[in-house]
């Protein structure tokens, strides 16, 4: 069991947990800004959590919500105040209805993690401060100690798989629910690097092709809120079909981590989508998560199956080669 202790004080009006672990600060580390990772443990065993968004910046945001035995969803958010990697990241942690807005009626409270590294790997303190003693008594009582007990037996199997996951270059695509499927792949370079790739012209023209065979023709970025982008690809062998593209407009964007912007097929009807990338530093390289929302499970299913995480995998191993 790596939780050594909880601490309630009521005259720091804190609830602080002590964690050890077997392994090194990078590793505990990457296993909370990996949402892969942290929502494997971030719940209590009966009640596993998903994470919709997690971009681990200053001003950045982590959507979650933890499904129950019975099918009940459970909302809450982090709002990311300061982070120091492999030091510490401090957050404020609420709960949220179903459409993502705070729940008032519930305490927010303020989270800081911090990392020690320890003679035999590292210490994790994880301490919640509240505005009053009844807000700390309220979740004392719906259960958050025991809960963080049963959430943390589960993060030493999740350690000693994490470096399976950060050494698989590849694209990975899970169903999150009918309408959303997360994308994940490491690629080999700094934040900077794959932001840049994804709003460069010209470096785009270079490696977003797909599959061999295919040119980028038209190649029109978006880098602020409002801004439209449009993308065209044709086959280099003009009898090997018809070109197509894809145009959208920025809804959202925290530069070199987080940008939330629309996508549709130009000129079909096909029903359109909302795509969330995130960068994340990691061991080995960058995480890139790319969340898309279909209006449909029968619009989920029709893209998937058009073998688009091959395409992509195409793309970002001939990224890793300009890098």
């Amino acid at each position: 069991m790596p939780v050594t202790s909880v601490v309630k004080d009521t005259d720091e009006l804190s609830l602080t947990v002590h964690a050890e672990f077997p392994v090194k600060v990078s590793r505990l580390w990457d296993a909370y800004l990996d949402a892969r990772q942290l929502e494997k443990f971030w719940g209590p065993v009966e009640c596993p959590a998903t994470f919709t968004r997690h971009d681990a910046t200053v001003g950045g945001r982590s959507n979650y919500h933890m499904t129950s035995p019975e099918g009940e969803e459970f909302h809450g958010y982090w709002l990311w105040h300061e982070v120091v990697e492999h030091k510490f990241f401090e957050v404020s942690d609420g709960f949220a209805h179903a459409d993502g807005t705070p729940n008032t009626d519930l305490p927010l409270n303020r989270m800081v993690f911090t990392f020690d590294p320890t003679s035999e790997g590292s210490k994790l303190t994880i301490s919640a401060v509240f505005d009053s003693v009844e807000e700390l008594e309220q979740v004392v009582a719906m259960g958050m100690i025991d809960g963080t007990r049963s959430a943390m037996s589960q993060i030493e199997q999740v350690l000693s798989d994490l470096r399976d996951y950060a050494q698989t270059f590849s694209v990975q695509a899970q169903i999150l629910s009918d309408t959303q499927v997360r994308i994940t792949r490491l690629v080999r370079g700094t934040m900077t690097q794959v932001w840049q790739a994804h709003h460069d012209q010209q470096l785009m023209k270079r490696w977003m092709l797909g599959p061999d065979g295919w040119q980028m023709t038209e190649c029109l970025t978006a880098q602020a809120v409002g801004e439209t982008y449009r993308y065209w690809w044709e086959p280099i062998d003009t009898d090997a079909g018809k070109g197509f593209g894809f145009t959208g407009t920025v809804l959202e964007s925290l530069p070199q981590s987080y940008e939330r912007t629309t996508e549709q097929m130009i000129d079909t009807d096909y029903p359109g989508t909302v795509n969330e990338l995130t960068l994340t530093p990691s061991e080995g390289g960058t995480l890139l998560t790319t969340l898309i929302t279909y209006p449909d499970a029968q619009t989920r299913d029709m893209v998937l199956a058009t073998g688009m995480t091959d395409g992509m995998q195409a793309s970002y191993d001939r990224l890793e080669s300009i890098l």
